[in-house]
């Protein structure tokens, strides 16, 4: 069993990343090198703007590599609750955001020419207990008459076609797609370098000063300056932007892959080919590989950390969940494991816009992988003075009380959680 991403053991090597120290002056510098950033100046370049990305690792190290390579529409909270919570009209708005970003993800694709596996595959939202379903069809009505007809809600005899274990039902997201991670972002980050932007990699940020309308960005290799800056960097955020840290709450996210399924384990696990997520607090999501794995995540553990002794003891935990949901699976190897950082807010809303100087996007609270392409762009316009497009303009973002970067407080979190799950 490998414990790395199998997106990033199975995607190119990205072969445009600059060389030599890190200088020069820029419009704009891009902090993180994940599908937030990458799309941002890819956007810009086109727009005949001078960017730097720095990342602190390589390319897509972060949550852009290290997800379970679910492309889903529309809300992942309830819409019902989007609605209670910011009224109709934002509540649309935020869930049109998630639908925009998938034809955004397609339009690149297709212009870039990036061969990502990119399939419009569907989203089942499955329902874990009898009552679970009650709550889904609820939703299901809200959201089917309000704001996506292009929905459907699946009894528990439909999803016999669909998944080789028993649900309560399910609603069906038919937007929703899927791709390989690894490829789109290599792709994503050669096109943005074929457009003109400037990509370090191993370059993290070590200090950000702003002085004579100018700001300066400190690396290992070097220093750069430039106009404008876009944090872009998530769960993965340094010290130096304090401002994220207090309103971001990293948690660990773990996921495994199995060896490829043959004709009939698909036959009897995943017929659908979709993919799913579980109506669980501490549920799992679950699709095929393009070389058909079945890949199988969820919060394993409620940890803020991520190395290959956490995603090991991650990975016990996930194989045991698999076999409860597919116990025909329980001869079937684990090839891959491995873990990341998402990067939560308080209400798992995501938030972007301009503070204390600096431009950003991040919060995505498990979402991003569809999300962060389109805001990345959104930003990047506002940035050029273009319409403001930006779903969460606005929204209050307050520090969680008592946090400062290091979230003490998970272990809570995960026990208020399972006491839910058990009771609900």
């Amino acid at each position: 069993m490998k414990l790395k991403s199998y997106w990033h053991d199975t995607a190119p090597d990205f072969g445009a990343a600059a060389q030599g120290p890190v200088d020069g002056h820029y419009d704009v510098a891009i902090i993180g090198g994940g599908f937030t950033g990458l799309a941002a100046a890819r956007h810009l370049a086109k727009d005949g703007v001078r960017v730097v990305v720095l990342e602190a690792e390589r390319i897509g190290w972060g949550a852009s590599g290290r997800n379970g390579g679910h492309l889903n529409n529309g809300l992942a909270h309830s819409f019902i609750a989007a609605k209670a919570a910011f009224g109709k009209e934002r509540a649309v708005a935020l869930y049109q955001a998630f639908d925009d970003s998938i034809d955004t993800i397609e339009a690149i694709i297709a212009e870039e020419e990036i061969d990502c596996n990119f399939r419009r595959a569907g989203k089942l939202k499955l329902a874990s207990k009898p009552q679970h379903f009650d709550a889904i069809a609820r939703n299901f009505e809200a959201v089917h008459n309000e704001v996506d007809p292009d929905t459907a809600l699946l009894t528990a005899t439909d999803l016999k076609d669909e998944v080789g274990s028993p649900f309560h039902g399910a609603m069906l997201s038919k937007k929703s797609a899927m791709m390989h991670m690894g490829r789109y972002v290599v792709g994503l980050a050669t096109a943005a370098a074929r457009h003109g932007a400037t990509i370090f990699e191993k370059a993290a940020v070590t200090a950000h000063r702003k002085g004579n309308g100018r700001h300066s960005l400190a690396t290992a290799r070097g220093t750069v300056t430039a106009d404008h800056v876009l944090v872009a960097t998530g769960a993965y955020t340094p010290s130096v932007f304090g401002y994220f840290r207090r309103r971001i709450v990293s948690v660990g996210s773990f996921i495994i892959a199995t060896r490829p399924l043959t004709e009939a384990e698909i036959a009897a696990t995943m017929p659908g080919n979709r993919t799913c997520v579980t109506s669980m607090n501490i549920g799992n999501y679950f699709r095929l590989a393009p070389d058909n794995r079945l890949i199988f995540g969820g919060r394993a553990r409620f940890s803020a950390t991520s190395d290959q002794r956490s995603d090991a003891k991650s990975g016990d935990v996930l194989r045991a969940s698999l076999l409860q949901i597919f116990p025909q699976l329980a001869g079937v190897e684990i090839d891959y494991c491995w873990g990341g950082l998402v990067d939560m807010t308080k209400d798992r809303y995501p938030r972007a816009g301009y503070v204390d100087g600096v431009w950003y996007a991040m919060g995505y609270s498990g979402h991003g992988a569809q999300l962060s392409t389109h805001l990345g762009m959104i930003i990047a316009d506002a940035i050029l003075g273009k319409t403001d497009r930006n779903p969460v303009k606005g929204l209050d973002w307050p520090a969680v009380p008592g946090h400062f970067g290091k979230p003490w407080f998970l272990p809570l979190v995960g026990l208020y959680y399972k006491t839910l799950d058990r009771f609900q």
